[in-house]
Order: structure tokens, then C-alpha cells, then sequence
């Protein structure tokens, strides 16, 4: 039992140290945590096979977002997006957590939000709605739309680990979109009833006396978020997300994927060829120079989300495979007889990994192994979407920082915050939901 303790505080202190630096270093620090546990406590590194086939699926969807960026397909989904939100200001805390969870789901990353952020802040204004409410909802359904989209990270991980067993994607999809999209409606109307009016909220009122922020209407109101996209942005933009719905075909018809002799081809395979393939195709119908690729944000944060994966994916199962024995007698009977304590613990680490596709890779085997049943920890999938525990996220980091107003905001004991009521509310509803569901399915 000491040496297990000990060996948890080598994967801590591996994460803690990887968080301070955060990009890569929380990647690279893993690999270091599994040095240790191998040198010093004797563990046998996991094998890396799973993890590999999730990292290829990463860097294959990757290529195709960052073909569609370079041939400004990101601007021109943005532009749709702002039109959207625009529509209505005052509905805004209903429109813009729908299209930011909608634009996740697309695109695969929670990335893409962070220039909606402006557009929903500027919309409440104008429309007199407390930016708070759509800001922290929005950001909270950007990042649990990655749990429901059939291009992210963290759904490759779960395809590479339930395929096997009878979810597909289109099962895993079927449970994971309504449940997520129940959970976003949710904390829409419960965001929508938080905090005082705009024109009542005393720190708006301070910084508008003070001068700190501009009356509505004396500072940007209307235009793109970004300069006007390139002709062909469109057509990179149609084909990224072509591809994503020819993946989710491929998962709901076995049949029209090519037969290897030993049936149809799988599914990390199938979404690996497909996405690559459109990445190609963006090249060549957009004119787009290859060069520019590898500069691109998504394809950056894709690198950073391929280390972190690796290591840190790669020291929990390591951790996880070295005491399974302990964990699952101490663990097994709890969660057995109170299966929302595997969600718990989901939400808990995910907030230390920052990463849902890190969450899912080291801890789904873990539930496997204490015999929760597949239909329910697919329906607690939605669980890994703990960043908002601690906004120390770079979403959310950014979502204050975009609200001038003073509303969005963290409050002095850390944990109270904008985006803990419609987090934990979206999760809540989102996991109870997809229990419901699975037991449809």
C-alpha cells in the first residue's frame, strides 16, 4: 500500500509540475512520471498500442482542421457563427451556447470558440443581458461538445476502446449528443435566472462611472470577427465538415467501409484514411500551400494535445496497470454499488489532466476493471469534462478576460466562480441523461 501511495505521488507531482508550465509540458512531465515509476518503484510501463492509435487518429483530424484554418475555412464558420448570435441579442443566452456547442461538435476542439468570445460578449451588451450568463454557459458547451463530436480526441480514444465491444461511434454518438445537448438547454435556463441585471450589477456600474469601459454603442457594434475569409473558404470549410459526416456514415454503416477478409475495415483506420484524405483534398481544391500548415493554431494545439496525450496517458495506465489489484478491491465494491462514484472521479482528474481525451484513455480501462458495466460508463463520459472546477483552462481564462463588464469573474475563495453553476449543472443533467439513454439503446 505504501509503495501505491508513493507511486501516486510521483503521478501528482508529474501533473502538478506539467500544469505550471502547461502545452506541452504537461505531455513531456508524464513521460517523466513513468521514468520514475519505472526506475525507482519498478513498474512496467503500459503499453503504448492504444495510445498510439488514438495519437494517429489526433494527428489525422488535426491535418484536415489546420488545412481548413490555412484556407480561412476557421473565419468563415466563425462568420456563420456571429450571424447566428447576432440574430437576436436578446436571446443571446440561448443562441450562443447552442452554436458554441454545434461549432465544437464540428470541429472537433474547443479551440475554434475562443473568437466567438467578443461577438457573445458585445451581443449581451447590446442587447442589456448580463454577459456572464452566455459567457460562462457558452464556454462550458464548448467544451463538453467535444464529448459528443465524432472528430475529437477524446471520442478516437473511446472508439479505440469500445469499438471491440459493441459501441460504434454512431451508439457512442447516440447517447453522448442528446445527453450533451440536454445538459447545455439545462444550464441555459438556469444561467439565465444568476446574478443581478447588467444595469444593476454594482462592478459594471463602478467601471462605467470610472470610465474603464465605453457606454454600448460607442465601441465596436457589428462587423466579422476576423478579416473577410479568402473566396475558397467555403469550400474548405464544406469539405472538413463533409468528412467529419462521412466518419459518422462509416460508424453507422459497417458495410460501406472496404472489407480487409476479416470484415470491415475499423474504425481508427477508416477515420484516419477519411480525414487525411479531405486534408488533401483541401489542398488541392483550395490552392492551399502545404507550408502553412504547421503554423496554424489548430495544428499547434494539436501537437500540444498529441504530447499530452502520450505522456500523461502513458503514466496513468502505467500507474493504473501496476496497482490495478489494490485499486479494484478498494475501489470495486463503491463503485459497483454506487456507480455515480466513477463520475465523481472522472470529473476530478479531468480537472487536474486538462484534457478529455488523457481522462478517458487513463481511466475508462479503470472502470472497466471494476466492473462497471460499458452502457454506463458511456453514459458518464461526460463526466471528463471537468476543467471548470478551477478556471485555470485557457477557455476560461479567456472568457474573463473577454468580458470588460466585470461580470464574468472569479470569486475569493477560487472556487466560486461563473462557470461552476452551469459546469456542474451541464454535467449533472448530461450524465443522468445518458443513463436513461444507454438503457434505451
Amino acid at each position: 500500500m505504501l509503495s501505491m501511495l508513493l507511486q501516486l505521488g510521483v503521478m501528482v507531482a508529474a501533473i502538478a509540475l506539467g500544469s505550471r508550465q502547461g502545452g506541452v509540458g504537461m505531455g513531456l512531465w508524464g513521460a517523466v512520471g513513468v521514468f520514475v515509476l519505472a526506475t525507482v518503484f519498478g513498474v512496467r510501463p503500459a503499453d503504448t498500442g492504444g495510445i498510439v492509435d488514438v495519437m494517429l487518429i489526433i494527428l489525422a483530424v488535426i491535418m484536415a482542421a489546420a488545412a481548413m484554418e490555412a484556407a480561412g475555412g476557421v473565419a468563415y464558420l466563425v462568420g456563420l457563427a456571429e450571424r447566428a448570435i447576432r440574430r437576436d441579442p436578446r436571446r443571446v443566452t440561448l443562441i450562443a451556447p447552442l452554436v458554441s456547442w454545434a461549432f465544437t461538435l464540428g470541429a472537433g476542439t474547443a479551440h475554434v470558440f475562443y473568437p466567438l468570445l467578443p461577438v457573445i460578449h458585445d451581443v449581451a451588451r447590446e442587447g442589456g443581458v448580463r454577459p456572464e450568463r452566455p459567457i460562462a454557459v457558452s464556454s462550458v458547451a464548448a467544451t463538453v461538445g467535444i464529448t459528443a463530436s465524432p472528430v475529437s480526441a477524446a471520442m478516437a480514444a473511446m472508439i479505440v476502446m469500445f469499438d471491440g465491444d459493441g459501441w460504434s461511434l454512431s451508439r457512442i454518438m447516440a447517447v453522448a449528443v442528446p445527453s450533451t445537448l440536454l445538459g447545455v438547454l439545462a444550464a441555459v435556463v438556469v444561467q439565465s435566472r444568476i446574478g443581478k441585471e447588467l444595469a444593476d450589477d454594482p462592478e459594471y456600474r463602478r467601471r462605467l462611472a470610472a470610465g474603464e469601459i465605453e457606454p454600448v454603442g460607442a465601441g465596436r457594434s457589428g462587423g466579422p470577427v476576423a478579416d473577410a475569409p479568402p473566396p475558397r473558404a467555403r469550400w474548405a470549410a464544406l469539405l472538413f465538415l463533409g468528412g467529419t459526416a462521412a466518419v459518422v456514415v462509416s460508424g453507422l454503416c459497417p458495410g460501406l467501409r472496404p472489407d480487409t477478409g476479416k470484415g470491415p475495415l475499423a474504425m481508427p483506420a477508416t477515420i484516419e484514411i477519411l480525414m487525411m484524405a479531405v486534408a488533401a483534398l483541401i489542398l488541392l481544391v483550395c490552392k492551399v500551400d502545404a507550408k502553412r500548415i504547421p503554423g496554424t493554431d489548430v495544428a499547434r494545439s494539436g501537437l500540444v494535445a498529441v504530447i499530452g496525450v502520450f505522456g500523461l496517458s502513458w503514466l496513468g495506465l502505467s500507474f493504473i496497470g501496476a496497482n490495478q489489484a489494490r485499486i479494484t478491491g478498494a475501489l470495486g465494491g463503491i463503485a459497483q454499488g454506487h456507480p455515480w462514484f466513477f463520475a465523481v472521479m472522472l470529473l476530478l482528474l479531468s480537472a487536474l489532466l486538462f484534457s478529455q481525451a488523457t481522462t478517458t484513455k487513463a481511466l475508462m480501462p479503470l472502470g472497466l476493471a471494476l466492473g462497471i458495466p460499458v452502457p454506463l460508463l458511456i453514459a458518464m463520459w461526460p463526466a471528463v469534462n471537468g476543467y471548470f472546477l478551477l478556471p485555470t483552462y485557457g477557455t476560461f481564462i479567456a472568457a474573463i478576460n473577454f468580458d470588460r463588464t466585470g461580470t464574468t469573474r472569479v470569486g475569493r475563495f477560487v472556487v466560486n466562480h461563473s462557470f461552476m453553476i452551469p459546469g456542474l449543472v451541464t454535467t449533472g443533467v448530461a450524465v443522468a441523461s445518458g443513463m436513461l439513454l444507454t438503457k434505451i439503446l
